[in-house]
């Protein structure tokens, strides 16, 4: 029995409805206002309420699957739109703004940018434009997905570090990463591997990316802790999720966890992830690695991490429809599992208790997903507002 209110409702029926334990097919949920008022399991298309004067409405979701809204703590992409070619630099509020489009068509409703505050002309990147987006982000009144930063230190740069510690009385930060890209160190074997890295296709030239390399190894790494010390303590007083940054191994995961960390990003190995998880400290892997079938760079696959049981959130990391895809990909767990790990445990993570699963009470953050031939977002809601919707055939109607 479905209560009426005087607030707008909508019910999307028929689909297969994955549920923090349950799978149910031909499934009901029901948004009222911002809210997920009631989910149904076993419910008669045929008995959905009547529209009347246009304050209810119904999405036909069948041969589809209906997920909660993706959480995505980690996701760069926004940094290519800014700089589709090096050299070419777009408006930072148009950049998010298509960011944000791409995002709901991943069927991500939450979206932590990934936005590194540092001076490296070779990646394209400056702390004037990672404060511009930031911004952006701040300012984001037309953005239809909810849009939060997460900082990335760079602790070779001194400009960084002060910086990102400034940010700690920006709301609009929720997470702040501690990283130490440096030839010799994580997953860079040498400064030939930490060059072919940073030379990309958006015009990053091998010899500055070299120099790079060897600017950044020629910081002392007593430097390089202290400056995380530093970092850690002026953020002490602010409600952020601190993360560190390709873990090499389990003392590298000590020396992060005891400094605070409460996320271990993208570890290298499979015994720098354990110990995160003996630690406390949850893990996350990048979503391409798993749809991939291992890592770019030959670093710990993700697929023999989640088989350790020893990850708890994908993040898109670079590649948006990757979180997605990533659901799709049988790891030989239920469904409910591999949607948690780009859904409920990140926000869990992220300290966001009021999203990332179907259930009645929680906040309605909700995607429509057709499976064939690859999974293909119809319908977004972001906190009950049908923001997106996209025909994906005949199958597509509402009624």
């Amino acid at each position: 029995m479905i209560e009426r209110t005087d607030e707008h409702t909508v019910v999307v029926d028929g689909g297969t409805v994955v549920t923090p334990h349950e799978t149910h097919e031909g499934g009901r949920v029901v948004i009222e206002g911002d809210r997920i008022v009631d989910v149904d399991p076993t419910a008669d298309p045929a008995g959905s309420p009547v529209s009347a004067e246009g304050a209810t409405r119904r999405i036909d979701a069948t041969g589809r699957y209906v997920l909660p809204g993706l959480v995505d703590l980690h996701g760069d992409d926004v940094e290519r739109y800014l700089y589709p070619r090096s050299g070419e630099r777009v408006d930072p509020t148009a950049a998010l703004a298509t960011a944000d489009r791409l995002t709901l068509a991943a069927g991500v409703t939450t979206k932590f940018d990934a936005i590194a505050f540092e001076d490296s002309p070779e990646k394209n990147r400056s702390i004037e434009d990672a404060t511009e987006l930031l911004d952006a982000v701040a300012d984001g009144a037309s953005l239809a997905a909810d849009h939060r930063v997460h900082a990335r230190c760079e602790l070779t740069d001194a400009a960084s570090v002060a910086c990102v510690g400034e940010l700690a009385d920006r709301p609009i930060v929720d997470v702040v990463s501690l990283m130490a890209h440096v030839p010799g160190r994580g997953q860079f074997d040498d400064e030939d591997a930490f060059a072919q890295r940073y030379t990309d296709g958006r015009g990053a030239v091998a010899d500055e990316a070299a120099q790079a390399g060897r600017d950044r190894r020629g910081v002392a790494e007593a430097t390089l802790r202290e400056r995380r010390s530093d970092l850690v303590e002026a953020l002490a007083s602010a409600d952020v999720t601190l993360a560190s940054h390709d873990d090499a191994d389990p003392a590298a995961v000590d020396h992060a966890v005891d400094h605070g960390v409460d996320l271990c990003e993208y570890p290298i190995s499979l015994a720098a992830a354990r110990r995160a998880t003996e630690r406390g400290a949850a893990t996350a892997m990048g979503a391409p690695n798993l749809v991939r079938g291992g890592s770019l760079w030959g670093n710990l696959d993700a697929r023999d991490a989640i088989e350790e049981g020893v990850v708890d959130v994908l993040c898109s990391d670079y590649r948006p429809e990757a979180l997605l895809a990533s659901v799709f990909v049988d790891t030989g767990e239920p469904i409910e599992r591999r949607v948690a790990r780009v859904s409920s445990e990140p926000a869990r993570v992220a300290g966001l208790d009021d999203r990332g699963e179907l259930a009645a009470g929680a906040r309605a953050d909700l995607v429509v997903v057709d499976p064939d031939p690859v999974p293909t977002v119809t319908r977004a809601f972001v906190a009950g507002r049908d923001v997106y919707h996209c025909h994906g055939g005949p199958k597509s109607h509402d009624s």
